[in-house]
């Protein structure tokens, strides 16, 4: 597959091709064309020039297309699913999965679209109101710059155009750079799907030029951006006034209780913990448990992981495929290897086969080390003991970051002094942090990032909001 960039409704040539390889094999799967700075000028012209008239779009044409969207995807369900698990190693099982909850995400967005609306205000509350009428409408902002990762190439891209589409925007998209090819096919299928050219642009290339080229430019009105924390840091010095969303990941943690079913735990640890080999940002990390359950739960849970089946992703039996590239597989084979210098303990996996690492287990472990500290994003689960449920609450909360948090209870008392102490903007009970559903609100506290996607949430951050007073005669 050698693919363009689309620019204002065409499909254009731009800059060098970059290869785009099989994260099992490193075989060359395709290509797609970089982007120069006068791509990108003139694919922000073009957003620019079609923002007022996706402003003017009925809502129902809105959901129309998206709807049309979504029928579009599930048509070329294998399709994506195959290219999701060839350019990002994930596998096969849950590479389809990514693509349902793409088909999901455009449905709701359609379905939202519809639903965008204002509300009165009494402005005859106050004195100075008196004879005056008052209401408030949601406008959309205009060109959007969207940049997406690597681990999830359909939907989390969705998460962000889907949106911004819905409320009467346009964008200029850029996806990673190591998985641009799903996001080739999506766009083919919003230019089939009825959008007005312009509306929806790709660009492809590095954070460095493209990503910054589109931050800093001032026809951007607003940036949704799923990353690092340090890029999301720069983010916020170099964008100027601009609206910003930010998803910057975590160090998940999982609190197990004495009461919860430690079979169907360690189950759910294990998937939450490898699923797309860690790669997620709410994949579980750290797994604290009171002491009487360590022991039968560690051992329930290094055998759970040892059951997960690895291998090349378009395998149909594989749980576990590659990590996105060999740089990734150095790093965490790093972090667990000095994390053993420091004493801590691995008791299964912590081993490598080409930019495979298998699903790993550590004990012993302290908070000052990377694989504790620091987001893995890798196959790696730490199990911690604790002294009691306070204690545990204690240490899942501190870290610098809060996106999501797992809790297995049966008691209602331990789920509500979780909810009041745990300072994350998810806090799942009685599953791990990496469930989501693709209408709720997600995003994280503190370090994590800044605002919420899930659509509806996301159309209010991707609009503003036009307060109108109405001076009555008479």
């Amino acid at each position: 597959m050698e693919a363009k960039l689309l620019i204002d409704g065409q499909w254009v040539e731009g800059g060098p091709l970059l290869e785009v390889c099989n994260k099992y094999t490193e075989q060359v799967i395709g290509a797609v064309a970089t982007a120069r700075r006068e791509d990108v000028d003139a694919a922000l012209a073009a957003a620019q020039r079609a923002a007022p008239i996706m402003a003017e779009l009925p809502a129902h044409k809105r959901s129309e297309y998206l709807l049309r969207a979504a029928t579009l995807i599930h048509k070329r369900r294998d399709d994506f699913a195959r290219t999701i698990a060839a350019e990002a190693g994930k596998a096969l099982k849950y590479a389809r999965a990514e693509v349902d909850r793409g088909i999901s995400t455009f449905t709701i967005a359609s379905e939202e679209a519809k639903r965008l609306h204002g509300e009165t205000v009494p402005l005859d509350a106050v004195p100075a109101g008196e004879g005056y009428f008052g209401f408030w409408v949601r406008r959309p902002v205009g060109v959007i710059a969207a940049i997406s990762p690597f681990n999830f190439p359909l939907n989390l891209v969705a998460h962000k155009v889907a949106p911004a589409l819905a409320s009467g925007n346009t964008l200029v998209l850029k996806p990673a750079s190591t998985t641009p090819l799903t996001a080739v096919k999506l766009c083919e299928v919003l230019v089939e799907a009825g959008f007005p050219a312009g509306a929806i642009n790709l660009v492809v290339g590095s954070g460095s030029t493209v990503g910054e080229w589109l931050i800093t430019d001032p026809r951007v009105a607003k940036i949704t951006f799923t990353g690092s924390p340090p890029v999301g840091q720069h983010i916020t010095q170099v964008a100027g006034i601009k609206k910003i969303t930010l998803e910057l990941g975590n160090t998940s943690p999982v609190i197990i209780a004495p009461d919860a079913d430690l079979d169907w735990v360690a189950k759910r640890c294990a998937v939450g913990a490898y699923y797309n080999s860690g790669q997620v940002c709410i994949s579980v990390q750290r797994i604290y448990c009171q002491r009487e359950i360590y022991a039968p739960f560690t051992e329930k849970f290094v055998k759970a992981s040892e059951a997960m089946v690895v291998g090349d992703p378009l395998d149909e039996r594989v749980d576990v495929g590659p990590m996105i590239d060999p740089h990734e597989v150095d790093r965490i084979d790093g972090w667990v290897h000095e994390a053993q210098a420091s004493g801590a303990r691995v008791l299964t996996g912590g081993k490598r086969e080409g930019t495979v690492y298998y699903p790993t287990v550590l004990t012993n472990v302290q908070p000052e080390m990377k694989v504790v500290a620091e987001e893995a994003f890798a196959p790696i689960a730490n199990v911690i003991a604790c002294d009691d449920f306070e204690e545990a609450l204690l240490q899942a909360d501190a870290t610098p970051f809060g996106l999501q948090v797992g809790v297995f209870t049966r008691d209602i008392d331990r789920v509500f002094r979780a909810i009041k102490r745990l300072n994350f903007g998810g806090v799942i009970i009685n599953d791990t942090p990496v469930f989501r559903a693709d209408h709720m609100p997600y995003g994280g506290n503190r370090r994590s990032g800044l605002g919420r996607e899930g659509v509806r949430y996301a159309m209010e951050d991707m609009t503003n909001i036009q307060m109108v007073a109405i001076r009555l005669n008479g």
